[in-house]
């Protein structure tokens, strides 16, 4: 028995993927998604099949792959020889970018957070360790 559920609108497709009309058609756009059927009356009209597209996309994008990565993450999710390998690849190579912004972030938590501490919270702006350091030409690591 066929489970395949009926045609759904643009509308229908992004409220059960939780996305917005537009952001369907820039995937569409951008060849992330298939061109969707027409109906007679020029309505796009998807299957089941984009709306699990469409989820795919939106749980890459919640990792940080971007819009390039995802496009290759898909094409490499067809490929049965070498997919799981090459994906897996991306995957760590994604990890270790992520794992550097963190790095990069807590270097500047620490330095905004010293700034913080020496700022008595009065006195002439000129004073202000903060304003000092957002003043100052040398760029300190």
């Amino acid at each position: 028995m066929n489970m395949q559920t009926s045609p759904l609108t643009i509308g229908a497709v992004a409220k059960r993927v939780g996305v917005a009309i537009d952001t369907i058609r820039y995937y569409e756009r951008e060849g992330l998604l298939p061109e969707p059927q027409r109906r007679a009356s020029g309505y796009r009209s998807y299957g089941d099949s984009t709306v699990a597209q469409l989820r795919f996309i939106r749980r890459a994008k919640e990792l940080g792959f971007t819009l390039e990565e995802i496009r290759e993450l898909l094409t490499l999710s067809a490929d049965r020889q070498r997919g799981v390998k090459a994906v897996k690849q991306r995957a760590q190579q994604r990890l270790a970018a992520i794992e550097q912004r963190i790095a990069e972030l807590q270097r500047v938590r620490d330095g905004l957070a010293q700034l913080v501490a020496s700022c008595p919270g009065h006195g002439k702006p000129e004073e202000c360790p903060i304003l000092r350091a957002l003043n100052d030409a040398e760029v300190k690591p």
